[in-house]
């Protein structure tokens, strides 16, 4: 029985290629998700083909990130990939629709760049006790 789910790590160098390979074979693009680590960043690009899930996973250190463009093989990947950029400061090079960081409007740049969540404003302090 084929699995319904698989899950491979690759290195970014093949990405492309593996990428074409999914195309090929007639797979969807389903999502590209960004998971920023202590050290690193996780993106787990994820195909359909007859109700079945594969995803390829890249990692990307923490100075620097980036990675290819999968416009030219999924023109749709523009949305995830200015995501990744404008969410993450993750390089994505060669996209085709670039909005250079104005995807998101977001109060803090980068909001899920970091393993931290940023912190809202703190929450107004309640005055002490009278004493009665």
């Amino acid at each position: 029985m084929k699995p319904e789910q698989t899950l491979e790590i690759i290195a970014v160098t093949t990405l492309l290629d593996r990428v074409e390979a999914q195309r090929a074979r007639g797979a969807r693009l389903v999502q590209i998700c960004a998971t920023a680590l202590p050290d690193k960043f996780e993106l787990t690009y994820s195909f359909e083909l007859a109700a079945c899930l594969a995803s390829l996973r890249v990692e990307a250190p923490r100075q620097n990130p980036r990675v290819p463009s999968i416009c030219s093989i999924y023109g749709c990947a523009f949305l995830y990939e200015n995501e990744m950029h404008d969410l993450f400061n993750i390089a994505v090079e060669g996209m085709k629709v670039d909005f250079h960081g104005s995807l998101y409007n977001t109060t803090v740049k980068f909001a899920f760049g970091e393993v931290k969540a940023p912190a809202a404003k703190p929450p107004p302090t309640a005055a002490p006790p009278q004493p009665a």
